[in-house]
């Protein structure tokens, strides 16, 4: 290869995977990062910006009782076989220490946000929510001209909506990233350069082209590639090819997010698993046609095209989505489907998170989304269900929460169900007209299948063998979690871990290569 320019490691992608550019700047290591969009955090800086790091210090000092035993007996009964075993206990296990080495640089800090796992009933699941974790906040002032080259909010992004006076959640997460890895002298970053191919010599890959503002050039790594572009949920036709449910219209993910990475990497000769997989949720329908990342979910039950409950609507998200996939299947529902709820915090759905600022009310009203009706059977016609069935589910619902128990779908049985309700059940009568109904649709946090790898994140080829010179990370490898949603912050803590791990084995070898060449130095 005629070579345009060289580094030790070239990390694709600005999200979760900023911590393995951090690792790599801080051991000495030469790294160049390249985010194909214009701005820097991927769909990082759309999110909260959770991370579920059993055990890791920020939760020791606030004296939470766990260990790192029992989240890995938590997370393995909730995963089970579908994952390698020792990438779920690297994935539990490292957490903790990749915090503590994060910990040691002024620029990075972190917060608790008590969280619950998604599973309460599984062994040793951590019902505090104290496994959980996110970035402290940042003002503008202490971020300066770097936030014009983050990725603002999802609704300053869609909507043009002012951005907030302080950074939260993954927006701070990756301004405190981006500040500590720009303190080093042997770090860039480089926006609007898509890795487009992997360069592979003598079966190892040895670097990649990457189209910077339109040109493309070739950058060797010396020493490896870490792949962190995110998943393809923004690309309608890898969706189509690997059966992935939904549309890109209804991603929580950012544009760019076409799988070039991915595709590079099978290119390269990488083997894959979970494409077919997503991280799910139930998602509010928007005038603009789009439905978005919902939870928080303060009243109402969720029908199907029978006018019937079909699942927990206090559950976790993923496990809403997957049950909605389905009834989708088994032809039992149809998009959209519907909430039902009363009027008692008026005609606006009884959700408090959108992920996108709901626009006025006779908006979803003109476009047939938001319908309202004096009784259940008159609703029910509006939304084309049974009458008959949609009254008689709200009234066995209503039996329900008289008697405090939901007796088909289990709402308010585990911790998460409770979690927006001070504890208390989420359970709330649906009885005071007018009746409303506000559509759903099925959205996602991005896909979750990708290249194989091992532990380290070292990418596996289709004989399991490692890919010399290329790891991969986040929702760009196939999750450790499988077809699971373990907790919140699983996918953002994957990125960077898987991350850190790979940089940690590229300067482990580095290292013993350098140690080689003094020797023979030495010896000469």
């Amino acid at each position: 290869m005629n070579w345009n320019e060289e580094v030790d490691v070239i990390i694709a992608g600005s999200g979760g995977v900023l911590a393995g550019a951090y690792t790599a700047a801080r051991e000495g290591l030469d790294v160049a990062v390249f985010e194909a969009s214009d701005k820097f955090g991927g769909t990082t800086a759309y999110s909260g910006g959770g991370m579920w790091f059993p055990c890791n210090p920020v939760l020791k000092r606030a004296g939470v009782d766990d260990t790192v035993e029992d989240a890995l007996t938590y997370y393995q009964s909730v995963v089970g076989d579908r994952t390698p075993k020792d990438i779920q206990e690297a994935f539990v296990r490292g957490g903790a220490p990749l915090v503590e080495y994060l910990e040691q640089d002024a620029n990075i800090e972190f917060a608790l946000l008590p969280w619950p796992d998604y599973y309460g009933k599984a062994p040793k699941a951590k019902t505090d929510g104290m496994r959980h974790m996110t970035a402290a906040p940042l003002t503008a002032e202490e971020v300066g001209s770097l936030r014009d080259s983050l990725r603002p909010p999802l609704d300053t992004d869609r909507l043009g909506a002012p951005l907030p006076e302080s950074l939260i959640g993954g927006q701070a997460l990756i301004a405190r990233l981006v500040m500590a890895i720009s303190a080093y002298p042997n770090a860039s970053l480089h926006l609007n350069s898509s890795l487009v191919e992997l360069v592979v010599e003598d079966g190892a890959v040895t670097g990649a082209v990457v189209e910077r503002d339109g040109q493309r050039i070739a950058v060797r790594a010396r020493r490896g590639v870490v792949l962190g572009t995110g998943g393809f949920e923004a690309n309608d036709q890898m969706r189509k090819t690997f059966g992935v449910p939904g549309s890109a219209d209804d991603t929580m993910g950012v544009p760019t997010n076409t799988g070039l990475g991915l595709r590079a990497a099978i290119a390269a000769g990488a083997d894959v698993d979970l494409v077919d997989q997503a991280w799910w949720s139930p998602g509010i329908t928007h005038p603009d046609g789009r439905s978005t990342f919902s939870l928080w979910i303060t009243g109402g039950i969720f029908v199907d095209s029978n006018g019937e409950r079909f699942v927990n609507e206090s559950g976790p998200y993923d496990r809403i989505g997957r049950t909605a996939l389905g009834a989708l299947a088994e032809g039992n529902l149809g998009l959209p489907y519907w909430i039902i709820f009363d009027d008692r915090e008026g005609e606006v759905p009884p959700i408090k998170s959108t992920s996108v600022t709901m626009v006025e009310a006779e908006k979803f009203v003109s476009e047939g989304l938001w319908h309202s009706a004096d009784t259940l059977e008159e609703l029910a016609e509006k939304i084309g269900v049974p009458s008959n069935s949609l009254a008689a589910t709200v009234a066995r619902y209503n039996g329900f929460v008289a008697a405090g128990v939901d007796l088909d779908y289990g709402r308010g049985d585990e911790a998460y169900d409770r979690a927006f309700f001070g504890g208390h059940s989420p359970m709330v009568p649906i009885e005071r007209g007018p009746f409303h109904a506000a559509a759903l649709g099925l959205s996602d946090l991005g896909t979750k299948g990708g290249i194989r790898t091992d532990a380290v994140g070292r990418a596996l080829d289709r004989s399991g063998a490692p890919i010399a010179g290329l790891y991969a990370s986040g929702n760009t490898m196939a999750a450790p979690s499988g077809e699971a949603y373990p907790a919140g912050g699983n996918p953002i803590a994957t990125s960077m871990l898987f991350s850190h791990l790979a940089v940690q084995d590229i300067a482990k070898a580095d290292r013993a290569l350098r140690a080689i060449d003094n020797d023979s130095a030495i010896s000469s």
